[in-house]
């Protein structure tokens, strides 16, 4: 098991200088609508499932993370502008629940765990609010009702500074994002080499999270989503509940898990016995040369909706040599045609964070643009963002009927070649990539290079079920 990043041992989440930059956000731009402006959120709490003293499963609130770096329930965070002072509120002390759950986190040993002027109980927070004139908050809720008659709540001024402070990652975020996508790393890893007890979409879903949790990761960055044969073809396929026979041929895993509040989001493809059919292994190499294309583009600067609209000549380049378009109609006839929209439906990636489609990338999903309405990221890339390269190619019955029966858009196709490829499903290669200074760099190790991939699963498959944990 891991203990996480060791470059972060004996430092503090720098929550107080997160505090700060959604200060000089709203500055920069004349927002603050007062000097004595306060910022107040509240985290999540544990909550019972309805008829059941069960709680739901704790998911903090990541505003409230941004601003504190704390993941204990019940907890608020206060930030006064004009003293610059950042106050943690831990929730009371419940003596019963000492019985059950042990002593808490008392406010010296808070002091000292966390980036954080001062330290006290949700008891002082209505004493503290009374004093300021108003605080913004993102949401009044259930958590922080008593405390409304003090709280501005949904100011898109305050959204919008939070969101880009969110946006550009500092360095101790950027440990925890390459801790977590190297815990994923191994999970993927493990799942191409474990084919042999793999005969369900449950399986490889149960061996991510495994060992996703045998490192320390005990959450997931979102539901990961396995799918084998034709059902590659659904973006979010979180069934993972088809078998694994050798007819499908073809396994996509898109997984990540999380560290601290932070994400990963990889995704890998793998031949079922570890040989590439012709047809999947024409695909992915395709994908890869369309994520390779979007890499050659990514630096400071660059516009992101550029190297999506790349992505997509490549893609119909690809079908052309493939025969999948047909050899009479140009690149650009193709392209402006929108062709490639059904084939690669989803935008080539997102901005990530604390949230796995995280905040300020400024998608439109109104664009009439079939080749933009998906697409998560509509701005220019700064040092210190983290986004995800993701191009995918896939082959939806459901996607393309409407291009099928439709006389003026199924012309670029031939059917008799597409009908070689609807067993592949589809395909996505997925990286997890920090914007620096001068360009990029990746922080997915996993490999993506097709014989190498296909040497893992058949040293999985050679050790035999004997080789793995006991499984039930």
């Amino acid at each position: 098991m891991t203990d996480g990043p060791k470059s972060l041992v004996g430092k503090k989440y720098p929550a107080k200088k997160h505090a700060q930059n959604v200060l000089k956000h709203l500055q920069k731009k004349n927002l603050l609508k007062s000097k004595d402006a306060a910022f107040f959120v509240s985290g999540e709490d544990l909550v019972l499932y309805k008829y059941c003293d069960q709680s739901q499963p704790f998911r903090q609130n990541r505003y409230f993370y941004y601003l504190s770096g704390c993941n204990i329930p019940g907890s608020h965070v206060l930030y006064i502008t004009s003293q610059d002072k950042l106050i943690l509120y831990l929730p009371d002390v419940d003596k019963e629940d000492i019985m059950w759950s042990g002593l808490p986190l008392s406010k010296s040993e808070a002091l000292e765990k966390y980036d954080v002027d001062e330290v006290k109980f949700a008891a002082d927070i209505k004493e503290d609010l009374a004093q300021i004139n108003k605080a913004y908050t993102t949401d009044v809720n259930q958590f922080n009702e008593q405390f409304k008659t003090f709280l501005v709540e949904k100011d898109e001024d305050f959204f919008y500074a939070l969101d880009e402070s969110r946006l550009i990652k500092d360095e101790y975020e950027i440990e925890l994002m390459k801790h977590a996508a190297k815990i994923t790393d191994n999970c993927h890893f493990a799942v191409m080499s474990a084919l042999p007890i793999e005969t369900k979409e449950t399986h490889i879903h149960a061996e991510f999270m495994y060992h996703a949790l045998r490192q320390g990761a005990k959450n997931q960055s979102y539901d990961p989503i396995c799918c084998s044969g034709e059902t590659c073809s659904t973006l979010h396929w979180v069934k993972n509940d088809g078998d694994i026979t050798p007819d499908k041929r073809s396994v996509l895993i898109d997984a990540g898990a999380e560290w601290e509040c932070y994400a990963s989001d990889v995704t890998r493809c793998f031949p079922i016995n570890g040989d590439w059919s012709k047809e999947h292994l024409e695909i992915y190499n395709l994908v890869l040369k369309m994520q390779t294309a979007a890499y050659d583009l990514m630096k400071p600067g660059a516009n992101w909706e550029d190297l999506h609209l790349t992505a997509h000549k490549v893609l119909i380049e690809g079908f052309l040599e493939l025969g999948i378009f047909k050899k009479e109609y140009s690149v650009e006839e193709l392209f402006q045609a929108k062709a490639s929209a059904r084939f690669f439906p989803h935008g080539l990636g997102h901005v990530l964070g604390m949230d796995t489609h995280d905040v300020a990338g400024n998608a439109n999903y109104s664009d009439p643009d079939p080749l933009l309405c998906y697409l998560r990221i509509r701005r220019v890339l700064e040092p210190g963002m983290v986004v995800t390269n993701e191009p995918g190619c896939y082959f939806s019955p459901f996607l393309l009927e409407d291009v099928l029966n439709d006389p003026e858009k199924s012309k670029y196709i031939d059917r008799d070649v597409l009908e070689k490829y609807w067993y592949v499903g589809g395909v996505r290669i997925e990286d997890d990539v920090l914007i620096t200074d001068s360009g990029y760099e990746i922080f997915t190790e996993i490999t993506k290079d097709p014989e190498e991939i296909s040497k893992i699963v058949k040293a999985g498959l050679s050790k035999g079920k004997e080789g793995f944990h006991n499984v039930v």
